[in-house]
Parts: C-alpha cells; structure tokens; sequence
C-alpha cells in the first residue's frame, strides 16, 4: 500500500538530485497521483489503445514504477476474455519490489519483471510499448536511439504510447504553464517548501521537451504516422503507430 507523499515535506539542508530510492517508492502512488494532471485518464487512453491495437504479441511498460498500467490494462484485457504478456522494465529495485506485490495481489502472472535501464532492453514482438513519464528522465542523446529500438521491435500495426512533461518554446507561456502547473499541485495538498524542494532536485534531472522537438523525435525513430493524443498545461501523451 502507498504511504501519502511527504518526501520533500522537512526542510533539507542540501537538496540532492532526485532518484527513485525506497523512500519515493513507498509514496510513489500517492506522489505521481498527486503530481500528473489527468493520470487517470491518461490510463483510460493507454486502455482503449490497448483494446484497438494489442493482437498477440508482447505489451512492454518501460519504465513500469509499481506497476499500476500493467495491472489496469490486464484487468480491462481479461474483462473483454482476452490475455497478454507483460513485460516491465524499470532501473530502481525499490520500485520492481512494489510492482511485484501489486502484480501479485492482482494475480498477474503472465509477466516479466526486469531491473534495467529501458536503453538496454532488447524490443521484441510488441504491439504495445508504453513510455509513462520515464522518456524525460534519460540524456537527450539516448531517447532517439530508445524509440528506433521500440520501433525495430513492434509488429507491424503496432503503437508506442509516449507521455511526457513538456516546455514551451515561448518564455511567457513556459512561465505561465509552470505556475498554473504549481496551482494545480496546491489544490492537491502540496506545501511550498515541497514544490520547491522538490523542482529543485528534479532540475537536470528531468528534461522536458517542447511539442514538436517531440513529434520530430518519434518521426526521426521511423514513426510516420504519429500524433498528440492529449495535452493540459505542460503535459501531453502521443501515440506512434508502425
């Protein structure tokens, strides 16, 4: 069971760069809820994708947290009779601990676990590839080369489900986003020192890119046919279909 975020609730004496250690992955729930406008609804769009263009291959969660897509793509899968097989990937072991107390408490079985960097993880048989808010973490130069290996590996007709914080390339509308962003994290119970505390460890940390550096990069990686699904503020989902 998630914990209520309080990582960045204490004054720090020296803010270090944010990773996802035990502390995040106890309250990763309650946090990412908390933090990603429209998360639940962004989850309903990866599910009805799903529904429209899983055949029989593989689904990768790359990047796969807790775990919490997996499970909500299962459960819609099985109420429609169908199955698929999973596989997440992710580089914190305190994360992969939660996803396998979830996965097992939903009786998923039909997964594959794996500790890694997504850069390293061979794409193979896919018809689903989702990337949650885990592109953005990685430097500039490896996301190109991540979606050429997504795109190599998916069937024909298959997608990549992309969400990602953004910027905008205008100053005024970045700084305009960014409070309304903030606004959005106040509504939800989040103090000043912890929006503060918390942008300043995910400064060069989490890179956002604008709309279209996106849209150029899933086309670079062979996606023609790509497009932005949804977008509020500064955040938005794409989808590529091979």
């Amino acid at each position: 069971m998630s914990l209520n975020d309080k990582v960045f609730a204490d004054k720090r004496d020296r803010i270090t760069p944010f990773e996802f250690d035990q502390n995040v992955a106890n309250a990763f729930d309650d946090m990412v809820s908390r933090s990603v406008p429209f998360y639940k609804e962004v989850h309903q769009l990866i599910l009805d994708m799903c529904d429209r263009f899983y055949q029989s291959g593989n689904i990768y969660d790359l990047g796969c947290s807790t775990a919490t897509t997996i499970c909500l793509i299962s459960e819609s899968l099985k109420n429609k009779n169908r199955k698929a097989k999973y596989i997440g990937v992710d580089n914190s072991a305190p994360m992969l601990e939660k996803a396998k107390e979830k996965l097992q408490k939903h009786g998923i079985d039909s997964i594959e676990l794996i500790e890694g960097n997504i850069e390293d993880v061979e794409i193979k048989n896919a018809d689903v590839v989702i990337l949650n808010y885990t592109l953005q973490f990685l430097p500039l130069a490896e996301r190109e080369k991540v979606l050429r290996n997504i795109y190599e590996g998916l069937n024909p007709g298959g997608i990549i489900i992309l969400s990602e914080k953004l910027k905008s390339s205008k100053p005024h509308f970045e700084e305009l986003i960014t409070d309304l962003y903030y606004d959005f994290k106040r509504r939800n119970g989040y103090s000043e020192l912890e929006i503060s505390q918390k942008r300043e460890a995910l400064e060069n940390v989490l890179i956002p890119l604008s709309p279209k550096q996106q849209i150029e990069m899933l086309r670079s990686a062979g996606f023609d046919k790509c497009d932005m699904l949804f977008r509020w503020y500064n955040f938005a989902s794409y989808l590529g279909i091979k």
